[in-house]
């Protein structure tokens, strides 16, 4: 049985926890509402509950589950090694099939299980943003109340998605190698300069690069979130159509995309006779953007062209805790010609965005990004680099809110600069 299938699977990794309280020091959530209830060690005990049938299960337990980031701090500082962003996501999914899952959100996931839906309805409301959204110098803002804090600032939808101005075979004029480039939802449908430059970049190796035109979201709202039975069916649909492309990586340029290929499709598909196997092959192929620049390509930054740059980096929690890549994005940044780096004191203290907590818990995720503007503007840094799209729109928001004249750019799109500068 998948683990996520019972909360009994999750048994071993819940008595694991001897309540020392560690998780206390580094949960962005638990500094912000000082109740036991926002730190993964009352949440492992309410899960315990739920374990031994003592639970009474409510829309309020589903609350205290929900306040999570999974930003996997606490995972990362466990002295006993316990997996505790695993037993919240197991808790989550036994409350959602005990119809507890929101009815918001149920019905966002049934919109993203269906591609076709899903895609058109971001192209309408790419065409029709202006109705309900109020143009700014930074982005939008909500006109009316549609589930949104009205204060909030939030990026243009692209005029066009990433997967509809670019060819499915980008090939490169000296091509050595082949992979495939799954875009995720917010650089195809948001940030589509990033989808352009990972092509740019990666063609001028060498590089033919593939993007499926019948790729969708990775799942990973559904999956986190408890419905279990979506994140599968949207596992599955992405390993039948990465497994059957000959290339020798998939890149990604978000960490819980890369994460959720790499780690989620695999648990969730672990007793499926068909897909187990295939699972893994395609989760051994995944590569973050960076990952592939310096440890397959072991490109030399430092013959690139000069960026003229001062720049601060934000870790994101699922590239730096998820995917375990802390050196990577720095190690290709700070080799640029020009650059000069100011390190924040905690460069991978989560911002507060994880997709959609920053949706249903948005005056808690603005206190949490609070810190990390503040941790920026400590940095006298112009740029803020990330290698996320959700990090992205996390901190644009705060900064256009806050009156921060800083920019937010993703590593690959600075790779690209120093590309472009040196020709």
């Amino acid at each position: 049985m998948a683990i996520y299938d019972n909360i009994k699977e999750m048994e071993e990794e819940i008595i694991k926890c001897m309540k020392c309280g560690n998780c206390q020091a580094v949960c962005p959530v638990y500094k912000e509402i000082l109740s036991e209830s926002g730190v993964a060690r009352g949440k492992i005990q309410l899960a315990a509950r739920i374990l031994k049938g003592q639970a009474r299960f409510s829309h309020e337990l589903y609350k205290k589950f929900d306040l999570c980031l999974q930003c996997q701090a606490c995972t990362a500082n466990c002295p006993c090694g316990v997996k505790a962003h695993k037993i919240i996501t197991a808790a989550r999914a036994e409350l959602a099939r005990q119809k507890l899952l929101p009815f918001a959100k149920k019905a966002a996931f049934d919109v993203i299980k269906k591609p076709v839906l899903f895609n058109l309805g971001l192209r309408l409301g790419s065409s029709f943003q202006g109705l309900a959204f109020r143009k700014n110098a930074t982005g939008m803002s909500p006109r009316f109340p549609i589930g949104l804090e009205m204060r909030r600032v939030v990026p243009n939808l692209a005029s066009r998605p990433l997967r509809s101005e670019l060819p499915e075979v980008n090939k490169a004029p000296n091509s050595r190698r082949k992979v495939a480039f799954f875009t995720g939802c917010v650089t195809n449908y948001i940030y589509t300069n990033v989808g352009k430059a990972v092509v740019d970049v990666l063609n001028r190796n060498g590089v033919d690069v593939i993007i499926p035109k019948e790729q969708h979201c990775c799942g990973a709202p559904a999956a986190i979130n408890g419905d279990i039975e979506t994140g599968k069916a949207m596992a599955k649909s992405h390993v039948d159509i990465f497994s059957k492309l000959d290339v020798e990586a998939i890149i990604t340029v978000c960490g819980t995309c890369g994460g959720t290929f790499e780690e989620k499709y695999v648990e969730l598909l672990a007793d499926d006779p068909v897909y187990a196997a295939r699972a893994k092959a395609v989760a051994e192929k995944i590569c973050d953007i960076s990952e592939y620049l310096v440890d397959d390509l072991k490109v030399d930054f430092t013959k690139l062209g000069m960026v003229d740059m001062t720049f601060t980096y934000h870790e994101p929690c699922h590239i730096g805790r998820g995917m375990g890549l802390t050196r990577q994005p720095l190690e290709m940044l700070t080799k640029l010609p020009g650059v000069t780096y100011k390190a924040m004191r905690e460069p991978n203290r989560c911002c507060g965005g994880a997709g959609s907590f920053s949706l249903t818990n948005y005056p808690v995720s603005y206190e949490i990004l609070k810190k990390k503007l503040a941790d920026v503007q400590g940095t006298a840094s112009s740029v803020v680099v990330t290698g996320c799209g959700s990090c992205r729109m996390q901190i644009e928001d705060g900064l256009a809110q806050e009156n921060m004249p800083h920019k937010v750019l993703h590593v690959i799109e600075v790779i690209q600069q120093a590309y472009q500068n040196g020709q």
